[in-house]
């Protein structure tokens, strides 16, 4: 057990390294909103990883994976919320927002941004179902080694958000910048839409 656990962890450590649309809309939520709004987002992204691991020990996510039209149509969804925050990154850019700006976003921001940015994105889930049960020792319970894995990669991204936002202080200053910030949320803008286009098509 415990050598899977170690290898579990190693190669879950890249995994959380490689940016995404969770990253992406975090550090967003910190150039809008400073540090707290990241906090909210954060943790809006570790709530929906944790309703993927438990929907994975569960079986869920399994069905999810077996219905092409189940997968297909929270794929679509998910896509359409990707190039929405896009697209809504590219209106907004270089702007600041202002405490009690009515201008929020309807899909949300802070911690439901997180939050659906996660759960819209069914290759969570997907991932949960057919990555962790490769490290399941031989003759261990299946639920319980499932469980302890998704609780393992949710500590892990949640230290990565720890980092991210205890760095943030630094470089906000820098990043507020009004030509440094229209250049940053350009290039959120085409990230996120990249990332939905790729995930309504693949």
């Amino acid at each position: 057990m415990l050598i899977s656990v170690v290898a579990f962890v190693g190669a879950a450590v890249l995994i959380v390294l490689l940016p995404g649309p969770d990253t992406l809309v975090v550090v967003r939520s910190i150039l809008r909103g400073g540090r707290r709004q990241g906090v909210l987002t954060a943790l809006g992204n570790l709530c929906g990883l944790t309703l993927w691991v438990v929907a994975a020990a569960l079986g869920l996510a399994a069905m999810l994976e077996a219905s092409e039209v189940g997968y297909a149509a929270l794929r679509i969804v998910g896509a359409c919320y990707l190039v929405l925050l896009g697209v809504q990154a590219w209106r907004s850019r270089g702007r600041v927002d202002e405490p009690g700006d009515p201008r929020g976003s309807v899909l949300g921001t802070g911690f439901r941004a997180g939050l659906l940015t996660d759960l819209f994105n069914p290759k969570v889930g997907v991932f949960f179902v057919t990555f962790l049960p490769g490290f399941v020792p031989e003759g261990s319970s299946v639920l319980a080694m499932t469980l302890l894995f998704g609780a393992i990669f949710i500590a892990l991204t949640a230290l990565y958000w720890v980092v991210l936002l205890g760095l943030a202080g630094r470089v906000t200053a820098w990043m507020n910048v009004p030509t440094i910030r229209r250049r940053l949320d350009t290039a959120t803008a085409a990230v996120l839409v990249a990332f939905g286009l790729r995930l309504g098509t693949e």
